[in-house]
């Protein structure tokens, strides 16, 4: 048995005839109410009750108006990833707060890597595009460029005709690093993924140029220039890749690293989660911080003050500000977000 047929949209004509005016004074009832007399809109608004008809379509409308006020946030997570993390949340706000000001809504869209990707873009009834942090091969990043929409791409990578908001990553992963491998001799670095496969791997003295995603390939040269500044080889680096931004991932790959013969004196990890992950795993096994192991995060987030992190400082909230602004083709204050290091208990001084 076939299932029964979708019932048909009710138009604005056949409400207009059923009320007896025009189809003008039919739109206007809706779009321009006071252009309308109260007898004509009582008409229209009677008809539309009798038929079933709940307005014009806002899509339509959208349409025609040439705006859909709406920003486009494209997130290569998972959609859960957007509220469960705490930088991302942070980012979203700031965002969130431009778009209320300005009377804009904003749609989140997770890219995968499945093969509609691209054509989630292309289908998007969006007026602008945020592209969030994703890696040099994405093609998203061409969908997005190919709509000749205002976009912009938050940390990387950076593509011609496309704006691009963050820190300079590599800047600061040195002063983080200097920090945390300072009297160290066996130093480990705990690394968000280096490609969209997401693996998780362990390897000594990782090439930073063979990274696909930009943020986590400028952090790990600057990782690197520090370790040379210390006079401690890259080769002798251990790299612990992550697949995700997960606190208790961090701390199982952790424990391994501190059950081995030599274990890691100093930890650098890519964001604070990571971070809260290494000191679990390093309370676990007996140690203290930073006599037996140093450790400093990233993002200076709630969890950093609470565990008296080492960390690198920045605002993803105004990064999202200022990407919102980009998108909705205003200029912001800055496009080059500022950093700093903050020192707490969880390294050598």
């Amino acid at each position: 048995m076939r299932p029964p047929a979708a019932p048909k949209r009710v138009t604005l004509a056949q409400v207009a005839e059923l009320a007896g005016v025009s189809v003008m004074t039919a739109s206007y009832t809706y779009n321009r109410p006071g252009r309308v007399s109260e007898q004509a809109r009582a008409k229209v608004l009677a008809a539309a009750d009798r038929l079933g008809y709940a307005g014009p379509d806002p899509s339509a409308r959208s349409l025609r108006r040439g705006s859909t006020r709406t920003l486009g946030v494209v997130l290569g997570e998972h959609l859960n990833y957007a509220f469960e993390d705490p930088q991302a949340a942070s980012f979203l706000a700031g965002i969130a707060e431009v778009c209320a000001g300005r009377g804009y809504g904003m749609t989140i869209l997770p890219v995968t890597g499945a093969a509609d990707d691209a054509e989630r873009i292309r289908t998007a009834a969006v007026d602008g595009f945020i592209v969030w942090t994703t890696s040099d091969d994405d093609p998203v990043l061409e969908a997005v460029r190919a709509m000749k929409r205002p976009a912009v791409v938050h940390g990387g990578p950076a593509v011609r005709g496309l704006a691009l908001v963050g820190i300079d990553n590599r800047a600061a992963a040195r002063a983080a690093g200097a920090v945390a491998f300072a009297g160290a001799e066996r130093p480990a670095v705990l690394s968000f993924p280096l490609s969209r496969e997401r693996i998780s791997s362990v390897s000594s003295g990782t090439d930073p140029a063979g990274v696909l995603f930009p943020v986590t390939r400028e952090r790990l040269e600057g990782y690197r220039q520090a370790a040379g500044a210390a006079g401690i080889a890259w080769a002798d680096v251990l790299v612990a890749v992550c697949a995700r931004n997960d606190a208790a991932e961090a701390e199982q790959v952790t424990a391994t690293l501190l059950a081995a013969p030599e274990p890691p004196d100093a930890v650098a990890a890519m964001s604070d989660q990571l971070a809260a992950g290494v000191v679990r795993a390093a309370g676990a096994a007996g140690l203290l911080l930073p006599d037996d192991l140093a450790v400093t995060g990233w993002d200076d987030g709630a969890v950093a003050a609470e565990l008296g992190l080492t960390t690198v400082a920045q605002s993803l909230r105004d990064q999202g500000t200022a990407c919102a602004y980009l998108a909705l083709g205003e200029k912001p204050v800055s496009t080059a977000a500022p950093w700093s290091v903050v020192r707490r208990g969880s390294t050598r001084h």
